[in-house]
């Protein structure tokens, strides 16, 4: 799975519709293969794109779980200290 596209789900405050788009969008393009479709196929890459959001709301709104919503700040904080153990610590500028 692409690595960019992020868990959204059971997070306090809630996935907002532009990032569940925007996930949606890095679904379809690693699924097509384009970064950015061509003029002949803008229309069905589009369509995808909102199908695949739509899919991702109706997901979200039917998934039940009794754990406590994740904070964003703490996720990322962690997320930013796997990085510089699997990366290394970038040197200040």
């Amino acid at each position: 799975m692409c690595r960019n596209i992020k868990t959204l789900f059971n997070f306090d405050p809630p996935a907002t519709d532009e990032e569940i788009r925007d996930a949606a969008l890095q679904f379809v393009r690693k699924l097509s293969g384009f970064n950015t479709p061509s003029k002949a196929n803008r229309e069905a890459f589009d369509t995808a794109v909102d199908e695949v959001a739509a899919v991702a709301h109706r997901l979200f709104e039917s998934l039940e779980t009794t754990a406590h919503p994740k904070d964003r700040a703490e996720e990322a904080a962690k997320a930013r200290a796997r990085n510089a153990e699997r990366f290394g610590a970038k040197q200040p500028a």
